[in-house]
């Protein structure tokens, strides 16, 4: 599966989502998601959010595995 690819399924299911992928093997691939979609909720409520989006990929094996961290703007900022 392609890097953008993936990106796109993650905006679709999120649209205000800004996302991150790395991947070199076309069916492993880690993803930062920045949203702020993702306020007040749980680490867990947030990467089944993300994994929501790609559930077909991942149920057809297109896409092996998906390592996830998430962030709100806020926290972005704060990192950076």
């Amino acid at each position: 599966m392609e890097i953008e690819a993936i990106a796109q399924r993650i905006r679709t299911g999120i649209p205000d989502a800004e996302v991150h992928i790395s991947g070199a093997d076309g069916s492993h691939f880690s993803a930062l998601v920045i949203s702020d979609e993702f306020e007040g909720l749980s680490l867990l409520q947030r990467q089944r959010r993300v994994m929501d989006t790609v559930k077909a990929e991942l149920a057809s094996g297109e896409l092996h595995a998906l390592s996830l961290k998430t962030q709100t703007r806020a926290q972005a900022a704060a990192v950076n």
